[in-house]
This record gives C-alpha cells, sequence and structure tokens, in this order.
C-alpha cells in the first residue's frame, strides 16, 4: 500500500503557522487540533519547516521559560523529511523510525498534498492487516 491512500481516508487538511508567530501561539493550535507537529508555511504555501512537540521541549531545555516568547522560526525543524504519495507504507514505517520523527507531509515537488503521522501510519496498517486476516478466515471457512 502507498502513501496516497492514507491520505484518500484521512484528508488532506493541513493545519499550518507562520514563521513569525509565536512558540504560545502554534501550542495554542497544536493544543486546540489535538496534533504533536505544525507544518511552518509562508504567505505561498511554501512549507519552511515543521515545529514539533519536540521542538518546544528542546527549546524549553535550551532557554528556559524565553522559549514562550520565541517565534516558531527559532525553534522550528528547518530539514523537513518529507514522503511522496507513491511512498510504500513499509519503507515509510522504516523512515520514521529510523529517523525518529512521527509526522511527515506529502509533497510532490514544492507543492503540499497533506500530512501523515505515525499514528495514521499504525492506524492504516492494523486495518490492512485485521482485513487481510477476515479474508483468510473467510477462506478457510468456505474451503
Amino acid at each position: 500500500m502507498h502513501v496516497e491512500r492514507i491520505l484518500v481516508l484521512k484528508g488532506n487538511e493541513v493545519i499550518s503557522v507562520r514563521i513569525d508567530e509565536t512558540v504560545v501561539r502554534a501550542i495554542e493550535i497544536l493544543n486546540s487540533n489535538r496534533i504533536g507537529a505544525i507544518l511552518v508555511r509562508d504567505d505561498d504555501g511554501f512549507v519552511e519547516g515543521v515545529l514539533s512537540e519536540r521542538d518546544i521541549v528542546r527549546g524549553m531545555a535550551q532557554m528556559g521559560a524565553r522559549c514562550m516568547e520565541a517565534t516558531v522560526g527559532e525553534l522550528m525543524t528547518r530539514d523537513v523529511i518529507r514522503c511522496r504519495p507513491e511512498d510504500n507504507i513499509d519503507t515509510i514505517m522504516a523512515v520514521m523510525t529510523e529517523r525518529r520523527i512521527r509526522h511527515l507531509p506529502v509533497m510532490v515537488d514544492d507543492q503540499l498534498l497533506g500530512i501523515i503521522s505515525i499514528g495514521d501510519v499504525v492506524k492504516f496498517r492494523i486495518e490492512e492487516i485485521e482485513s487481510e486476516a477476515a479474508a483468510l478466515r473467510q477462506y478457510i471457512a468456505t474451503a
């Protein structure tokens, strides 16, 4: 199975923030949307980075309380790992595990198509495995 299948099932809504927003504002958005990372995009929609819970914790460890007054641009990860719609789910799981990341924007060239999380991938794989198991049970029952 491929990444595009996950996007079909979950949708392609992407929550984003501007690079000059405060970390406090980004935290409010993360909390209200119950998400663990937010894409940082410019006015044209170009992905400039990603701000994750891990980035915020790192910022707090380095800056203390001043971290809350910082801009998103000061804490965000600029080297954004991306995936493509045709990427295999097993490959994406390996990338997420190896790179220790939980969110991947889905892009073709510089066009953002959506974002997937490790939760999306795990949910998809569980549903896929349950479907395969049901098909095997049905096959065995009718054989």
